[in-house]
């Protein structure tokens, strides 16, 4: 409610974040250099499926911004997902810590704080980092998501996806990195280049650099991140028990915030994984799940158009399942016009002026907004840390007014927990003993390095590569061109229909589809 003095612009603005269904509280309207703290600025708990973006430049609150609504939907039963980059959201699962500054922020807003840490789950890929290992095969994860941490060309993932497709269809499982090598190097070698023929014409060259793409992604330490148990994506969606509050999952990526390329498609992995999963639901009273991540420019550094249309397109899609995706990132230009239209809850921070292109975006960014009373321009450079323009949608899907908005401070602690307090989160979960171990079954490396077997079946007739071999007389046929020959492979390219040897179905990202017991 605001007071007979207050201005009727400002009125006029306050009652267009007066929802009557439940809602998140991010704080108070601005007016004139003037906090209200009886004008409240939500965002109803039913548009946060609908995504948004949390923009702003270093230092001006977005991690914080993030937290806070991150753990009122939390309170709201809501489960959420952040992605730790900087290693820094660790506090939301403790109480924060009461002091001068955020007793202030309180009063000014109107807040009536007290200090809450939200139940909340830690992971790390691959077990790098503290965390519960969070894997995928590479089957699960893709043609195209590969073809995005490998750096591939156009040419070169269409290729990954003829490579991917042959190994589907002839029942040889791609679980780790070396599975995948081991299927790559038998197709460039001698006794493969019929099997290559064979599958859409890729060039010797192209997959020669999809293999030597792959052998240098291995050695820089990726191996961790690619195997099983594979993460069920099922865990993000748990409440505590009788469904009060709604779990926080934090993963961790600080310990590899030297690899953004590899922990970015992950990230798109989770989502693709989670889109393939989850049924159609339409619109809900509130989301299934919300999606943070941060520095969310890494997503597209690089992407080829392939990567960049299933991403809008998963965007657009996913809400009807409803999840929601906040993008955390620098400036609006960080995330292509195609996602940044799909996105309808906008928290700007402050932007920084200090170069002619910094002004050029500047400008570009307020004319983004829809027509406020406010002047944007002069308001976007002069905003305090913690404070933002907002624009969200209302009950109705309408935008909202422009908000300058002073916002609430977080119920949990600002900052990291200390080590041993995460080390012990981590242990102590019922998921660690889970996924803590990692398991080395037998996948397609194994099935194509394993020698031959007797076998009481009459051998079908050679491939031109062995007889080739078979018209040299005293030279000993090739590791390969035995397995290729022998019963053991015969039967499995014999799989097709089977659990392991049927093709697999793709999604958008190319990642496999797997039913999952929900």
């Amino acid at each position: 409610m605001t007071t007979p003095t207050t201005p009727d612009a400002a009125r006029a603005i306050a009652q267009g974040y007066a929802f009557t269904g439940p809602a998140l509280d991010l704080g108070a309207l601005l007016w004139d250099g003037r906090c209200l703290p009886d004008a409240s600025v939500r965002v109803p708990l039913g548009m946060l499926s609908r995504h948004g973006l949390v923009a702003g430049a270093t230092g001006t609150g977005k991690t914080k911004t993030l937290q806070l609504i991150a753990e009122q939907l939390s309170a709201q039963g809501v489960p959420v997902f952040l992605a730790d980059v900087k290693g820094d959201l660790s506090g939301v699962s403790a109480p924060g810590a009461a002091g001068d500054r955020v007793a202030r922020r309180a009063a000014e807003v109107g807040q009536d704080w007290s200090p809450q840490g939200c139940p909340a789950e830690f992971y790390a890929l691959g077990g790098i980092g503290p965390g519960i290992p969070v894997r995928a095969t590479v089957t699960s994860f893709g043609p195209v998501l590969f073809s995005k941490v490998l750096g591939l060309n156009t040419t070169q993932e269409q290729s990954l996806g003829l490579i991917f497709h042959y190994a589907d269809g002839k029942g040889l499982e791609l679980v780790d990195l070396k599975d995948l090598r081991a299927v790559v190097a038998f197709l460039t070698s001698e006794e493969g280049k019929g099997e290559l023929k064979g599958i859409g014409g890729i060039s010797p060259a192209t997959a020669g650099v999809i293999l030597r793409s792959l052998t240098a992604f291995e050695a820089e330490g990726a191996g961790p991140f690619f195997g099983e148990p594979e993460f069920d994506t099922a865990e993000l969606l748990r409440t505590t028990e009788g469904g009060g509050r709604g779990t926080v999952s934090v993963l961790e990526l600080a310990a590899v915030q030297d690899r953004p390329r590899l922990f970015s498609t992950f990230l798109m992995w989770l989502l693709a994984d989670l889109f393939e999963d989850l049924p159609e639901v339409g619109d809900l009273d509130r989301p299934k799940l919300v999606f943070f991540l941060d520095e969310a420019h890494l997503l597209f550094t690089g992407a080829s158009r392939a990567f960049l249309e299933a991403i809008t397109q998963t965007v657009r899609l996913i809400r009807s399942k409803g999840v929601g995706i906040f993008f955390v990132t620098q400036t609006p230009k960080d995330v292509p016009a195609e996602v940044l239209g799909q996105l309808g809850n906008r928290v700007q921070h402050a932007l920084r002026a200090f170069t002619p292109e910094d002004a050029k975006a500047l400008k570009a960014t307020v004319r983004t907004f829809p027509t406020s009373p406010y002047d944007l321009e002069e308001l976007l450079t002069g905003l305090g840390t913690g404070e933002a323009v907002v624009t969200v949608l209302s009950e109705n899907g309408a935008p909202t007014p422009v908000a300058a908005t002073r916002l609430r401070a977080p119920r949990s602690l600002m900052g990291p927990v200390a080590p041993e307090a995460l080390d012990a989160a981590v242990k102590g979960s019922a998921r660690y003993a889970r996924y803590a171990q990692a398991v080395d079954r037998e996948s397609a490396y194994e099935r194509l390095s394993e020698r031959p077997t007797p076998t009481p079946t009459p051998m079908p007739a050679p491939a031109p590569a062995t007889r080739k071999r078979e018209e040299r007389p005293g030279e000993e046929p090739g590791v390969v061109e035995q397995v290729m020959g022998s019963g053991v492979f015969q039967s499995l390219a014999r799989s097709v229909g089977t659990q392991i040897g049927r093709e697999i179905s793709r999604s958008l990202f190319g990642t496999s589809k797997r039913r999952r017991r929900r």
